[in-house]
């Protein structure tokens, strides 16, 4: 396996289009994901990025340490999205990055796996921020192919560390992307309590 590059843009373009949506009023709106609210869900998606240039550089988590923990947006989470996101990708298309090994929390993995992880969970989250914020929250179909085909295998192990919830119910008629979604926990038909 080797993450495409290009592909990894497309996904952070889409959650950056969604960020770039959010008006003053929301990042305090809820979100699809219980435990966050707009800023939250988008400090996780941020931290995540930040983390990629160090890991892809064969640091170990105990050395990065707590320095992503905690509120890694400030007064200006555009721009730290931007800087992030300019930097993984960065990371990702170095030379030999893809066959590096990564030492994440939970196991040993090549470069690629992880890229493939973290691109996975920007899509994922684009549908979050998309719900809550009542942007367009269709994906690009290279996107919910590539997230169908990586994650579907490693739904059952995702769900068991915590990442997903129980998978919810959808009909026959539905969507890959709907499928995908409920594979993750999450309904299709959710919409937020409040506007």
């Amino acid at each position: 396996f080797q993450m495409d590059v290009a592909l990894m843009k497309l996904a952070m373009a889409g959650f950056g289009n969604r960020l770039d949506a959010v008006e003053a009023t929301q990042w305090n709106a809820e979100t699809p994901s219980a435990d966050w609210d707009v800023r939250a869900l988008v400090n996780h998606v941020v931290a995540e990025l930040l983390w990629v240039p160090p890991l892809l550089d064969g640091k170990t988590t105990a050395e990065i340490g707590d320095q992503f923990d905690g509120d890694v947006l400030g007064g200006d989470p555009r721009a730290v999205w931007a800087s992030a996101m300019a930097e993984a990708l960065a990371a990702a298309s170095r030379p030999g990055a893809q066959d590096r090994t990564t030492h994440l929390s939970f196991g040993d993995f090549p470069g690629s796996e992880y890229l493939g992880q973290v691109t996975s969970d920007v899509i994922i989250h684009s549908w979050d921020l998309a719900r809550a914020i009542g942007a367009d929250d269709r994906f690009d179909a290279g996107l919910t192919d590539f997230v169908d085909g990586f994650l579907s295998p490693q739904v059952e192990a995702w769900r068991a560390a915590g990442a997903f919830g129980p998978a919810t119910e959808v009909g026959l008629d539905a969507s890959v992307q709907d499928r995908l979604l409920a594979k993750t926990g999450r309904s299709p038909s959710w919409r937020p309590k409040r506007a």
